[in-house]
């Protein structure tokens, strides 16, 4: 079964409503570099990480310059998992990982060295990234070309990138990823979730029960 991570929430009740909907991650920003209506404060996310129920991932997502600013902002809003984007080198991502109790995601663009992260990480989200490094780009890549790379990865990889309600099983069948991520796919408006558009993105995610 393909695991579901909903990114970008700002809002308890849109917390409540992803869990609702049957997601397994709730993805939370804080402390990124770029223009976003999804950042929170870290005063915030430790608010919304607190909604979090048991057995749902709550997954901290940020773009530290340091490895000492990332383990602050962890102990400070207490996720259950740590999406760091490409501030850090490969050296960096594992002293980090070494160094806190959580799982550590990459998130990377498709043509980065993804096996380089892949040895120093828990497992990877595969986007497409802007400049800055951030996600968010509502943009797709070449699923084709990214089943082909995660066949030669050891750890687990999330695709993101455009993904939507609209397209998500077709790339669940294309790339057979360990889950997929979406934000801006699932949103009224920036930060804001459409309940609905939620609901249906979790349901063709799981391909089994996608009736043709």
């Amino acid at each position: 079964m393909t695991r579901v991570k909903i990114c970008g929430h700002t809002r308890i009740e849109d917390v409540q409503a992803t869990v609702d909907a049957g997601a397994d991650a709730i993805g939370v920003i804080s402390e990124v570099p770029v223009e976003t209506p999804r950042e929170v404060p870290r005063e915030r996310a430790a608010d919304l990480f607190d909604a979090v129920p048991p057995l749902v991932s709550g997954v901290l997502v940020t773009m530290p310059e340091t490895i000492e600013d990332a383990r602050e902002l962890v102990a400070a809003t207490e996720p259950d998992t740590v999406q760091v984007h490409g501030t850090l080198d490969p050296d960096e991502v594992q002293e980090f990982t070494e160094s806190i109790p959580q799982s550590v995601l990459v998130a990377l663009d498709h043509d980065a060295d993804l096996g380089a992260y892949a040895a120093a990480a828990d497992g990877l989200v595969v986007d497409s990234l802007d400049e800055a490094g951030g996600g968010g780009t509502g943009r797709t890549h070449d699923w084709d070309r990214t089943a082909e790379i995660i066949e030669t990865l050891g750890v687990p990889v999330l695709l993101a990138g455009g993904l939507t309600p609209e397209n998500v099983t077709d790339a669940v069948e294309t790339v057979r990823p360990f889950g997929v991520d979406t934000a801006s796919g699932v949103e009224r408006e920036g930060g804001i979730k459409d309940t609905h558009a939620v609901t249906q993105f979790v349901e063709r995610a799981d391909t089994d029960q996608v009736v043709a």
